[in-house]
């Protein structure tokens, strides 16, 4: 069923151009397996192959979701973007087994934000008119908009501009002064609804990974979360090291009797930081509770691996951030001209 948000032979590819104003034809597809475990990559692959059966102007999005552009499908087929986002569910339960959530505007951040706007397993259109548009930006939270970090919301919040319809409504100058011109910009058209970037197709991102194992059983929580921050640490480098970024972590953790538990969580925004692949792995870790479990291995695996290049980067107005980043480039330095194991973090020394 769609759930309309309150209002007041294949098609040839189109070039990848932001969609007119008023045109709702970008969609936003969150994949989530019936059974509640992660979507692996063959399945991943198999759900994208269904998009593009729809139109071939599909930006992968992993790990589980991807974006569309139905312009020239709807033409196609004579059937509107939720008849064709009804029939992208259907095709997928039927064949993987996986339901996806679904958000229809007119640009990739509003069909972003309609998908999220509510429970998963449903199609939820935005119409595309600038008073729905208001009327549905107006009600969110600072931190609901694509693009502000939680520093940023705490900054925005400090000022008074706790909701977006708020953000939407100060001047322009007044956002520079407070984020900075790009950033008080970006944030400034956003809270109006305004994202001009095209769905992108092109092949999706890979994955890339590590794997740690124990001598034998190993039940110490340190002795896990050690591991854990060399697998991160390696990955960090390796994806700064060739120019690639990130936009979610998997953990896997395997048992002494041949069982394994997945989780994957997706990052805010693609990064190599390895402070922020440590915490997420950490997180991920705790979140299993594992308590007395015996544990023969950890991997972590870094999902929808890209080039560094286009990825945003989100502000965070933390001196001990950029501390840290510091730390790092010169960490990276010092790799490339003695090794990479002339230099690492301390608690790492020992891990076997």
């Amino acid at each position: 069923m769609t759930e309309r948000l309150p209002s007041s032979a294949r098609p040839q590819p189109l070039s990848s151009v932001p969609p007119l104003p008023g045109e709702t034809t970008v969609l936003y597809v969150h994949f989530h397996p019936t059974g509640g475990a992660a979507v692996d990559e063959e399945t991943y692959d198999g759900l994208l192959a269904l998009l593009t059966d729809v139109t071939p102007v599909v930006q992968a999005l992993p790990p589980d979701a991807a974006l569309m552009d139905v312009r020239g499908a709807v033409r196609y087929f004579a059937h509107d973007p939720a008849e064709l986002a009804g029939l992208l569910r259907v095709r997928a339960l039927a064949r993987y087994a996986a339901d996806c959530t679904v958000g229809i505007a007119a640009n990739p951040m509003l069909a972003r934000m309609a998908a999220h706007d509510g429970p998963p397993g449903a199609v939820r259109a935005l119409p595309g008119d600038p008073a729905a548009v208001a009327a549905f930006l107006a009600r969110k939270p600072a931190a609901a908009l694509y693009g502000v970090g939680p520093a940023t919301a705490r900054t925005l919040c400090s000022y008074g501009l706790d909701s977006v319809g708020r953000i939407a409504a100060a001047p322009l100058p007044a956002l520079q002064r407070i984020l900075g011109a790009a950033a008080g910009r970006r944030i400034h058209e956003r809270a109006r609804g305004l994202d001009p970037t095209p769905v992108t197709p092109g092949e999706r991102a890979r994955s890339m990974g590590a794997e740690h194992r124990f001598a034998g059983d190993e039940l110490d929580d340190g002795h896990r979360r050690r591991a854990l921050l060399t697998l991160a640490d390696g990955l960090g480098a390796r994806l700064r090291e060739g120019g690639r970024t990130a936009r979610g972590l998997t953990l896997t953790v395997r048992y002494a009797d041949g069982s394994s538990t997945t989780r994957t969580r997706s990052f805010t925004e693609p990064t190599a930081h390895t402070p922020v692949l440590t915490a997420t792995a950490y997180a991920l870790h705790a979140a299993l509770g594992l308590q007395r479990a015996r544990v023969r291995a950890v991997a972590l695996r870094a999902e929808g691996v890209g080039p560094a290049g286009p990825a945003p980067y989100q502000l965070t107005f933390d001196p001990a951030d950029d501390k840290a980043r510091r730390i790092e480039a010169a960490v990276d330095r010092a790799r490339a001209r003695f090794g990479a194991g002339s230099v690492g973090p301390a608690a790492t020394l020992g891990v076997a």
